[in-house]
């Protein structure tokens, strides 16, 4: 028999569930490529679809709000700009959103068999950075066929911005999909709380165009404290090479440094909860 409780000790316990995911990490493996297989199945032009989403969004926004509304006229290489923002965007939409009902889609092999249940969530998370992967190739080889490549110190940006959407969102994933569980209501909720969270986050507008409508600085300071607010602007200032001399909030690369540290926190956080009602799935389910 085997425990399905959390492991005793807040730190013993967290060091004892790693091992347990570490010991399935060949089950991890299926998950994910089953997840990736699942998303395509019987489709003919299979992982096609995985940019279809982004660029379709591409192209309203970019015809939309750059040509009509006008704000190619302010931002500099709009569309780079714009797929900027949604392939960091899209990550972690994929990640929460398909994270938080992991568990409950995943019920039948749950209520068969034990297994670290964590591996079902942090199996969308390696689903989901398959896609970003095929998305980030997408950006990359545009801003080289428009002669933006990034170089230099910019892929040190894109290196922590990645780290701390990955972690935030993981974190995320582990708490939602253990209180879904209980509570099916949440993933309808968060499916709200996204899209209201798209348009709160710098990405089919600049920072310029914030500080312009809001003066207080107060409120500009918390508007830069959101994570993927400080993502977003890392992966912009990485690949939004026509972008130098725009303004951004001050001080990004040690905001980003402080929140990877409360992310890192808060993924702990949701691991243990997670761990703390993990031991009732079966019966909810």
């Amino acid at each position: 028999m085997r425990p399905a409780g959390p492991r005793s000790g807040l730190f013993r316990g967290t060091v004892q569930s790693i091992r347990d995911v570490l010991s399935h990490r060949e089950l991890l493996g299926l998950l994910v490529r089953r997840e990736i297989k699942a998303r395509y199945k019987d489709s003919i032009l299979g992982f096609f679809w995985s940019l279809a989403r982004p660029l379709a969004l591409l192209a309203v926004y970019w015809l939309a709000i750059g040509k009509f509304l006008g704000a190619e006229r302010s931002i500099p290489e709009f569309a780079i700009y714009i797929f900027t923002g949604l392939t960091a965007w899209q990550l972690f939409a994929d990640i929460v959103l398909t994270g938080t009902g992991s568990v409950v889609a995943n019920s039948g092999l749950i209520k068969k068999v034990y297994v670290p249940r964590e591996v079902f969530p942090l199996s969308v998370v390696g689903s989901s950075l398959f896609n970003f992967g095929i998305q980030l190739g997408i950006l990359v080889l545009f801003t080289a066929i428009r002669g933006q490549f990034p170089t230099g110190e910019r892929w040190l940006y894109f290196l922590l911005g990645f780290t701390v959407l990955v972690t935030f969102a993981t974190a995320l994933a582990l708490i939602l999909s253990a209180v879904n569980v209980y509570l099916r209501d949440v993933q309808y909720l968060v499916e709200i709380v996204l899209m209201l969270a798209f348009w709160m986050s710098p990405i089919v507008y600049s920072w310029s165009q914030i500080t312009s409508q809001v003066e207080s600085t107060v409120v500009q300071n918390i508007y830069a404290s959101n994570p993927m607010t400080q993502v977003i602007f890392a992966f912009q200032r990485a690949f939004w090479v026509a972008g130098d001399g725009q303004p951004m909030p001050d001080y990004l690369g040690v905001r980003l440094l402080i929140t990877l540290g409360f992310s890192i926190v808060l993924l702990w956080i949701g691991q243990r909860v997670f761990a703390r009602l993990q031991s009732n799935f079966a019966q909810e389910l």
